[in-house]
């Protein structure tokens, strides 16, 4: 009953009025569109995936089925993905010599192809890029903590048992700096993630987009658009700390800094280059 339940009401109804107009015109564009069938298959949208799928009976899902997975994955990887993009370029503020590494591969990629014209087979070619996008997630994890409802009964190294039916916090922001699980967890060091690196170490001790059957299901999107939006701004700026304003942490649904996070964003010289 509170002006801010008034907000929140609100602002529930405008998102969930959005994705209901996207699933509606989604459909509207299917029905008009049924006679083209080139290419349907191997460039389905999800959203049509949703549509379309049918169980054994031919039964397909509701629209408020539909509307739960659309609104999960509108919505659910705009506000952890901003998080993230914005730790990565306070990232590359603080690292300059960093920056300028995975501005040259940036470079290397598009050079002769036009001002930013990335294509779906230059993502894999950011390698460096990549691997200091996952350094960044690992010491500034978007979402800090995970909860799991426990199906059967666990029993830790220690001996301990945790039994079925208790719920668990998944405390990343900690496992992603614990001193036992990482060599010098504060530092901050995209050679952690080469492929040399990366094979040796145990699949569940960097887990931003959480693992096992319940990962996040838009990991693979989120993960080609962070590359993407930040190729676009390493092309056209250059960052430095600000650091009359230092970042301050705070740990809530999607981690945050209570007082902004602050660069200097420069334009970057083209010529000199």
């Amino acid at each position: 009953m509170s002006p801010d339940g008034s907000k929140y009401r609100q602002a529930l109804k405008t998102a969930h009025e959005f994705t209901r107009k996207v699933v509606r015109r989604r459909k509207e564009c299917l029905h008009q569109s049924k006679s083209d069938t080139s290419n349907r298959e191997r460039l389905m949208p999800f959203i049509d995936i949703l549509l379309q799928a049918k169980d054994e009976n031919g039964v397909g899902l509701s629209d408020q089925e539909i509307y739960d997975e659309v609104d999960t994955f509108m919505f659910e990887g705009h506000d952890t993905t901003s998080s993230a993009l914005s730790w990565i370029v306070y990232n590359l503020a603080n690292h300059p010599e960093l920056q300028e590494r995975c501005r040259k591969e940036v470079d290397e990629v598009i050079e002769g192809k036009g001002d930013d014209e990335l294509e779906w087979d230059d993502l894999t070619k950011l390698e460096y890029l990549t691997q200091f996008i996952k350094e960044s997630m690992r010491l500034y994890p978007p979402v800090p903590a995970i909860g799991r409802d426990i199906k059967s009964s666990i029993k830790l190294p220690d001996g301990r048992i945790i039994p079925e039916g208790m719920s668990v916090i998944i405390d990343i922001i900690n496992l992603h700096h614990n001193p036992n699980v990482w060599k010098d967890p504060e530092v901050f060091d995209p050679e952690r993630f080469s492929k040399e690196n990366s094979s040796v170490r145990h699949s569940h001790d960097f887990v931003p987009f959480s693992a096992g059957p319940r990962n996040c299901i838009g990991q693979h999107f989120a993960m080609s658009e962070m590359k993407t939006f930040i190729a676009v701004l390493l092309r056209h700026f250059r960052f430095s700390p600000d650091s009359s304003k230092p970042v301050k942490q705070i740990v809530n649904a999607v981690l945050r800094s209570t007082t902004g996070i602050h660069v200097y964003v420069i334009p970057r010289e083209k010529d000199s280059n």
